[in-house]
């Protein structure tokens, strides 16, 4: 397994991504950001569905359907899988600004990406 956030772990899960899921109708992005992360880490994650295609990218972007805090911890939890995002949404580990509906959307397409 690619190191968090490194280049290998983006290039991987674009891989299974693009791979993985069926084609969607639904557009959205969904930026996570992590204020207490490591300098020499990004600070943030952009995850986007657009014409069928899902992708993860570096950074954030400024047309995000909803903005997503939360520690780097738990960021990296969520990208292990050893935190949910409906978990972390309700027991309010992070902080949702924006559509929620882009969210489920998200969390949807992952778990459908990586079953």
């Amino acid at each position: 397994m690619a190191e968090f956030l490194s280049a290998d772990w983006f290039r991987n899960i674009n891989e299974v991504l693009k791979a993985g899921i069926p084609t969607s109708t639904s557009v959205w992005r969904v930026v996570f950001e992590w204020p207490d992360g490591p300098s020499s880490a990004p600070h943030a994650m952009t995850l986007s569905c657009l014409n069928g295609v899902a992708s993860i990218g570096i950074g954030d972007h400024l047309a995000a359907d909803a903005l997503v805090t939360l520690t780097f911890a738990d960021a990296r939890a969520l990208a292990t899988g050893s935190l949910d995002v409906a978990d972390a949404l309700r027991t309010g580990r992070f902080k949702l600004r924006g559509d929620a509906k882009a969210v489920v959307e998200m969390a949807n397409t992952l778990r459908g990406a990586f079953a």
